[in-house]
Formats: C-alpha cells, sequence, structure tokens
C-alpha cells in the first residue's frame, strides 16, 4: 500500500537520518547559505516528509535534506515534517524524492537520469517509471537513454555538442566488431551532428557492411554516397501533428523524422534498404 500522511508536527534534527533514497546527490550544500538566510528570516515555507527509520526512534528523510541541512547550519533543535504512516523501501523513496523535487522543479539532469535509471532497472519497462513518477515519457526514454552512453559521449552530449540520438547512433556504429572505440564514436558523433537523418542511418549502416574499414571512409561514404530521392507525400492533420511532435522530441526536422520512420518501417517489414 502506498504510504500516506498521518501527522505533520516538529521533529527534533537529532531524531532524523538521510535516506538512500534520495535523488537528489548531486550539489546538495549548494546555496545552502541563501536558503538558511532566507529560512530564519521568513521561516520555514514547506514541511520536510519523512517515514520511520529501522532505527527505533528514528526517521528518515524522503524529501527536504537541504532544508534539513539549512535547519542544523541555523542551529534550530527542530523542523517541521509530514509524517508517512510506514517505513518505505528505497524504490519508493526515490519515487516520492523525484516527484518532490519535480514539483520544486529545482533538481539538475544528470540526477534525473541516476533516478531514472535506477527507477528502470527496478520496474523494467519506461512506461512505469512515468506513470511512478509524473515524468513525460519522452523524458525518461532520453534519461534512461543516457546510462547506456560510454563516458567519451557523455560528455559530449553534456556539453551540448551532440544530442542524445546522435550519441547512441554513432556509438552503434563503432560497436559494430563488438567491442565499442571511443575515438571512432566521438568522431562518428561530431560527424553526425553535421548531417541529414538519412544521411547518420546511411553512416550506421556503411559501417555495419564494412566493421573493418577505416573510420574516415566510412564518414565519407555517408556524406557522398548514394543518392537520395525527394517524394512528396499526403498526410492527413492528426499523422502530421504527431510527425513534428515525434521530430521535436528526437531533436530533428520533419523531413529526416519521415525519412527516419520510412527506412525503419521497411526495414522492419524485411525490405532492406539500399538493395
Amino acid at each position: 500500500m502506498p504510504a500516506k500522511i498521518v501527522e505533520v508536527k516538529e521533529i527534533p534534527l537529532s531524531s532524523l537520518v538521510i535516506g538512500k533514497g534520495q535523488v537528489r546527490t548531486r550539489d546538495v550544500g549548494k546555496d545552502i547559505d541563501e536558503l538558511a538566510a532566507s529560512i530564519q528570516k521568513m521561516g520555514q515555507l514547506e514541511p520536510i516528509v519523512v517515514c520511520p527509520a529501522k532505527e527505533e526512534g528514528k526517521f528518515e528523510i524522503l524529501t527536504g535534506q537541504r532544508r534539513y541541512l539549512a535547519h542544523k547550519q541555523i542551529r534550530k533543535g527542530s523542523i517541521l515534517a509530514c509524517i508517512l504512516d510506514h517505513e518505505v523501501d528505497e524504490t519508493e523513496a526515490k519515487v516520492i524524492s523525484v516527484t518532490e523535487n519535480l514539483v520544486r522543479r529545482d533538481l539538475n539532469r544528470s540526477d534525473l537520469i541516476d533516478a531514472c535509471t535506477a527507477l528502470y532497472r527496478r520496474y523494467g519497462t519506461m512506461k512505469a517509471v512515468a506513470d511512478e513518477t509524473g515524468l513525460p515519457y519522452d523524458d525518461v526514454r532520453n534519461y534512461v537513454k543516457y546510462d547506456r552512453l560510454a563516458p567519451e559521449l557523455k560528455e559530449l552530449v553534456d556539453t551540448n555538442q551532440v544530442d542524445m540520438k546522435v550519441a547512441l547512433r554513432a556509438q552503434d556504429a563503432a560497436s559494430v566488431s563488438g567491442s565499442l572505440n571511443p575515438d571512432e564514436a566521438v568522431m562518428f558523433a561530431k560527424e553526425m551532428s553535421q548531417m541529414s537523418d538519412a544521411q547518420r542511418v546511411h553512416m550506421v549502416k556503411k559501417r555495419e557492411d564494412n566493421p573493418t574499414a577505416d573510420a574516415s571512409e566510412i564518414i565519407e561514404a555517408a556524406k557522398t554516397g548514394e543518392k537520395i530521392t525527394q517524394i512528396v507525400v499526403t498526410i492527413g492533420v492528426a499523422l502530421h501533428q504527431s510527425l513534428k511532435r515525434y521530430a521535436k522530441d528526437e531533436g530533428t526536422t520533419i523531413a529526416d523524422a519521415a525519412s527516419s520512420l520510412i527506412e525503419e518501417a521497411l526495414s522492419g517489414k524485411g525490405y532492406a534498404t539500399g538493395e
């Protein structure tokens, strides 16, 4: 049964422990001075959330660790808390922490990636993570995909040099031999970021067809290889809106999104592209 709030009251700081399910693991102490000053001047505007801890007489902090740390800094003896009716496991604690921080909109992207990846490993589907946390499904999909990336590609994504889709395609292209070549993956990612979606798909296929070819040859083949034929397709308004949303979520143009979907559909039906 989901935990419910049974009481809201002041709890001594000495009775609190920070739970393992806290979603915020980075920059926990950032701007604590400002938060402490605000609490000292305005008082605590929002209770923290706690549940009974394993240790007798203790409570585990599920949300509000920064408020707790600010209270300690200004030497407050207690803090206002919402108390849940029973102890929760680490997964439920993480869900509560994600949800509360989303309402406050102060989680950084790396914390969300860590939380969504951990919940995905527990629940097994991205839809379940989205349902439990209230995060948009497409956001969850991107956060979970991020965990697949090699460190070199994560750095490119983190510094906005390439988007997630490009990084994943580059990694796939650089892994066709069975093991990832990080230098080749970075080279592919940087080149792919300047290509159309059709060229990116073509690059991956070229690498799959020629796993031992030099990376520069694969890049050149993708840029100058097969001719591209333009076609005009008439679709309904609802389908067009869906295509626009897909293109936006994938960070690409409508034309490239349509090309990618057509190629994936044909391949899925057994019609190999490029033949």
